[in-house]
């Protein structure tokens, strides 16, 4: 009977293109050096030690910011007087009341819920990962971090708003709050931790701090 333990860490060793399925060996790395698919040029993972520091530093940033995109207006519309107050929980209260029940649930969970779950997991996972402690839960965490990015839409949420201003542009008055500025900044914060860093990256980093 195979080892579980043994079928587990040898299986860590095993890498999968993101784009393009071809299957590698991991290789150890160099500081700063990154391992690309021989077929299709894709960052596989890299070994960055500093990246940890770095990426909690951000995920505590991306989780205050995103607090204050959603306990203040984002915007601010006044047509003819009349004042309008817009963030994302208001948003999912307006598709409520008018009936669009699927959609307020989607936007609930796709630019409340499950991004404030990737911030909280990336905390959690990478304070387990600077103390060396939480070997079985860090993989875990990291599985369901796989799942829930792709699912993470804030950025599409705030392309919405903004093509949504562009109508409304000469129509009304429109005044940007503080926490459109801070859904900004979070926007960018989440597209370099979800999108431009591969999980990889964690991965990597993983394997080195539990087992060498």
């Amino acid at each position: 009977m195979e080892d579980p333990i043994k079928e587990e860490a040898e299986l860590d060793q095993l890498v999968i293109c993101p784009k393009c399925n071809t299957l590698y060996q991991k290789v150890p790395l160099p500081s700063g050096k990154c391992a690309l698919c021989t077929q299709c040029g894709t960052i596989l993972y890299r070994y960055d030690p500093s990246y940890l520091d770095r990426a909690l530093s951000l995920a505590i940033t991306g989780l205050i910011l995103f607090v204050v995109a959603n306990l203040f207006p984002l915007i601010r519309i006044d047509l003819l007087g009349n004042e309008q107050h817009m963030n994302i929980v208001e948003s999912i209260r307006q598709l409520i009341e008018n009936g669009y029940y699927i959609v307020a649930i989607g936007v609930l969970f796709m630019a409340l819920i499950i991004p404030g779950m990737v911030l909280a997991n990336y905390i959690v996972l990478i304070v387990l990962m600077r103390l060396g402690i939480g070997e079985a839960l860090t993989r875990e965490l990291l599985v369901l971090l796989s799942h829930l990015m792709p699912w993470s839409m804030v950025d599409i949420f705030l392309v919405s708003i903004l093509v949504a201003l562009v109508k409304l542009t000469g129509e009304v008055q429109i005044h940007f709050g503080v926490s459109f500025w801070a859904l900004i900044l979070y926007v960018g914060i989440d597209t370099y931790l979800t999108k431009a860093r591969r999980i990889g990256t964690l991965w990597e980093l993983r394997q080195r701090i539990y087992h060498g």
